[in-house]
């Protein structure tokens, strides 16, 4: 069976540098995005370019009929799903909890954990047996991070959860989900949350002495997709420089 894989958030970030890369291991991959097209076309044609398999499939992976209709275009156009990450996710400006309203709470928890959810759900209800799923969480999760994005760190929380309690109901299937948790690393998304510079500013505080990259984050998500990691399940693995 092919090695088929759907990257949700893949028109940059840490997304794009796992679709390149696992794509450059012979996965032919769907390049999700939400808005941005001319992001994702650029990460097909770079792929394409190299030699690889990918597509761009616009969906909201929060709505559970446009999931549904990316798996089948993916499905439709390779095979069946074999991989899956759900990587998809939104931050918002630094804030205290007291100053953050519910329509900014809510749409946090559709897109980081309900986006996790209904992939999660759609890609094992295709999928027989041995596959692997890879959650993209956030060191966050472990931190709460107070005083900056409290709902983030919440969702990616929950999706811990979600990722340990779903891979023990898959491990008869063989089917392994695994979670990473990145720290400080160099992505647009500081930017969305009104400090494009943070990992400047805190990446010299870490054990390490600096930030990191999503290349680093990628090499990690394309090991635990791949056969190398085929006794791990229901684990994390911290990238974050030490903390």
């Amino acid at each position: 069976m092919d090695k088929v894989v759907i990257v949700t958030g893949a028109g940059r970030g840490i997304g794009a540098q796992t679709a390149k890369l696992l794509a450059s291991q012979g996965y032919a991959v769907a390049v999700n995005y939400l808005k941005n097209h001319q992001r994702a076309k650029e990460v097909v044609e770079d792929i394409t370019a190299s030699g690889g398999r990918a597509f761009a499939v616009q969906a909201d992976v929060s709505d559970e009929q446009q999931v549904e209709a990316m798996f089948a275009q993916v499905s439709e156009r390779y095979g069946t799903v074999t991989h899956l990450v759900n990587n998809a996710g939104v931050l918002f400006s630094q804030c205290t909890l007291s100053e953050i309203d519910l329509t900014r709470f809510k749409k946090v928890m559709d897109s980081n954990v309900v986006s996790c959810f209904l992939c999660s759900k759609t890609f094992i209800n295709q999928l027989d047996s041995s596959g692997a799923i890879v959650n993209v969480s956030s060191a966050a999760s472990r931190t709460g991070a107070p005083f900056e994005y409290v709902d983030y760190a919440a969702s990616k929380g929950a999706m811990d959860s979600l990722t340990k309690g779903l891979s023990l109901e898959l491990a008869s299937r063989n089917i392994r989900v695994n979670g990473v948790r990145p720290g400080c690393i160099y992505t647009e998304m500081h930017a969305d949350g009104g400090e494009p510079g943070r990992v400047d500013r805190l990446g010299p505080q870490l054990p390490l002495g600096r930030g990191g990259t999503a290349l680093e984050v990628a090499y990690t998500i394309a090991w635990l997709l791949s056969d190398e990691a085929s006794f791990v399940t229901g684990s994390f693995i911290d990238i974050a420089g030490g903390r």
